[in-house]
């Protein structure tokens, strides 16, 4: 459909207008951006037949230099027109300013394919006959009302921000919550993340962020200050001097619109960036199987005791075996501790090889990118680490080592080179990448490393994990990537180099739920998303939040009678009979392959929790609270009777009639549904 567009001129405004303050707007059927006279802007989201101002006008886009902030730009010309790019054909706004000795261009783009986002381009340039030294710029900041009689909470968000605390990245919003989403580091190790934030009532959302193909080093706050308001930006920090008639450039952002909660925003910033060739990878089909991780014999793990589990393994029908943390003589250096394997290669294949013959896929776990100070690598190679601006060595305080540098071509082909050891000498068939510094690492001053700027750094991750999957593939076709960032808001960056997400030590079950949405939504269904260990979920053996959300379970189980410490990894007769249970679930209804329907129910605002799988002519509805006694929606269902089973316990629920049920239920914890067509 042809967007439509149009230019208000003064005694032309519609009835929700501000006539005394608009000036010009560009809209489609999803979205309108409207200005006034000083390019201040506001955002109207069109859905369902319906407009929504969600804000006042505000000074959107804005500089600041060392004594003030440039926030009012008297408009001096405007153009609305018919384009066309390589993302296609769309229509284009440009308006331009003067504020002083400052000029200000605005041109806002929408696209016939992105309704429901406006992409911004800002230039400022300097009229004056002195340097103007800029320090930040701001785009897209807006100040969203509450929904009018709305209840509490006003306000759900998604936050992309990377820190040691790891917080959940979906949360309701509360009076004086602020949080920057800066994208660079945060902590020492705890840096990255994917460059979009949202804010969403009941009604309707708004989602802002960039799309350069790059990481930047942008923040996106979002801030509560009132019960009646919240916020969210782009701000980037950088001194950058104009000198007369010089000009500047932000980078591309954007606003978007939506209905429901943030999935539908982060699908079409995936959409979008596609067309800026960022493909996600392949899966191997066997990536879609269950694992069981060495982990919960932890970093004394023994080869035999991962010999004496294969058993108990196979009997529960899991396809991956992953030898975790411990097989190492440290990090950095990564040859076979020599008391674990005296035979050195020969005994790490013969492992691998045993794994095989008992019918495993072996992964093997892995660290890049960090080294300890003892290594032989950093004592042969000291120059590959990455500096801070003083000089001194950047810690990865987790594994007690120091970054080293993904820009550096040597520290690359030294990774490269494992994978093949990994893979082609060793055997094994897949790779566990672990540790929340790969999420994001910080800027590098080591002058040995000759970068034009600090930023390099930054900017070359992906392509070191690019490197690494591409090895891979190339030594091992089919071979599975997983990317495990311990906690972190993936980096979208990076997404396009790894084929298995990780709910990555979740702190809940919710979390383990949030983030498998996040990341179908950004990667899709073809690449499988690992719930984790379900020993870290709430209970300690939550399979449902997995299995209802589409993920591949596992476990880090360990026998208790190879351990002398006993704990909740312990696999004790009765949760043997339960992992017995849910794995044959798992494997019946491998609901880890149907396509997720994230943009049927609002994570936040509908209750209970819900979602929902289509898999061949059948829906999987799961539910989620501590307690619920009442009616629930089924949603998403065709003009026909359906048949109701509750799977987990056998129970026959009778027929409902679609497009859209209700069913009256009870449950504790969890409810998963599977709804046939009769």
């Amino acid at each position: 459909m042809k967007l439509l567009v149009a230019l208000l001129l003064a005694g032309g405004f519609p009835a929700n207008a501000e006539p005394a303050a608009a000036r010009s707007q560009i809209e489609s059927p999803q979205l309108r951006v409207e200005f006034d006279r000083q390019m201040r802007s506001r955002v109207v989201a069109r859905l369902d037949g319906k407009e929504v101002l969600l804000g006042a006008f505000s000074a959107s886009e804005t500089v600041s230099t060392a004594d003030k902030t440039w926030s009012s730009f008297p408009l001096t010309s405007q153009k609305l027109e018919r384009t066309k790019d390589t993302f296609g054909e769309g229509t284009q706004l440009t308006a331009e300013g003067t504020s002083g000795t400052l000029a200000k261009k605005v041109t806002v783009t929408i696209y016939d394919e992105f309704p429901a986002m406006a992409f911004f381009d800002v230039q400022y340039r300097n009229l004056g006959k002195t340097k103007l030294t800029v320090k930040s710029w701001t785009n897209n900041a807006y100040t969203i009302d509450a929904q009018p009689g709305g209840r509490s909470p006003a306000f759900w968000s998604y936050q992309s921000g990377s820190y040691e605390k790891r917080p959940n990245w979906v949360l309701p919003l509360r009076v004086k919550f602020q949080q920057d989403n800066y994208q660079g580091m945060n902590a020492s190790d705890y840096g990255g993340g994917t460059p979009v934030v949202d804010l969403w009532r009941r009604d309707v959302g708004i989602a802002v962020g960039h799309v350069e193909t790059r990481p930047k080093l942008v923040s996106l706050p979002v801030s509560m200050p009132d019960p009646g308001h919240a916020r969210l930006a782009v701000r980037y920090a950088r001194t950058t001097a104009l000198l007369p008639g010089e000009s500047m450039r932000t980078f591309r952002t954007f606003v978007a619109v939506h209905p429901g909660d943030y999935f539908r925003a982060l699908l079409d910033y995936r959409r979008f960036m596609r067309k800026q060739g960022f493909e996600m990878a392949t899966a191997p089909e066997d990536g879609f199987g269950a694992i069981w991780c060495a982990w919960g014999y932890r970093r004394d793990v023994q080869p035999q005791q991962v010999y004496d589990t294969l058993p108990t393994v196979k009997r529960l029908g899991f396809t991956w075996v992953t030898l975790d943390d411990g097989w190492q003589n440290n990090i950095g250096d990564w040859q076979l501790d020599p008391k674990k394997f005296p035979g050195g290669d020969a005994d790490m294949r013969a492992l691998v090889d045993r794994i095989h013959q008992e019918g495993f896929k072996a992964q093997l776990w892995w660290s890049p990118l960090s080294a300890v100070p003892s290594s032989a690598l950093l004592r042969e190679h000291p120059d590959y680490e990455l500096l801070n601006r003083d000089g001194s060595k950047r810690k990865v305080s987790w594994w007690d080592s120091f970054y080293l540098c993904p820009a550096d071509k040597r520290v690359v082909e030294y990774h490269t080179a494992l994978v093949k050891k990994i893979l082609v000498d060793w055997g094994f068939d897949g790779l566990k990448l672990d540790g929340q510094d790969m999420n994001g690492v910080p800027r590098c001053y080591n002058p040995a490393h000759h970068h034009a700027e600090p930023e390099e750094s930054v900017e070359a991750l992906p392509d070191f994990f690019q490197a690494i999957y591409q090895t891979a593939q190339q030594v091992k076709p089919g071979s599975l990537v997983e990317f495990c960032p311990c906690g972190t808001a993936f980096s979208f960056f990076t997404m396009p180099h790894f084929n298995m997400s990780v709910a990555s030590d979740p702190t809940s079950s919710f979390q383990v739920r949030s983030k498998g949405k996040t990341l179908k939504a950004l990667m899709g269904d073809d690449v499988p998303y690992f719930g984790d260990h379900v020993e870290l979920s709430d209970g300690g053996n939550d399979f449902a939040s997995t299995l209802g959300i589409g993920g591949v379970v596992g476990t880090e189980f360990v026998l208790p009678s190879l351990v002398k410490q006993h704990g909740k990894d312990d696999l004790t007769p009765p949760r043997e009979k339960e992992f017995e249970k849910w794995l044959g679930l798992y494997r019946e209804k491998m609901l880890s392959r149907g396509h997720y329907l994230g943009q049927l129910y609002d994570i936040g605002f509908d209750l209970p929790e819900t979602h929902a799988i289509r898999k061949g002519d059948a829906m999987y509805y799961a539910f989620y609270a501590k307690q619920w006694k009442g009616a629930v929606e089924l949603r998403g269902l065709e003009h026909r009777t359906y048949h109701i089973v509750d799977y987990v316990q056998g129970k026959d629920l009778g027929t409902v009639s679609g497009p859209r049920a209700s069913l009256p239920v009870e449950f504790r914890g969890h409810l998963l549904l599977e709804v046939r067509p009769q």
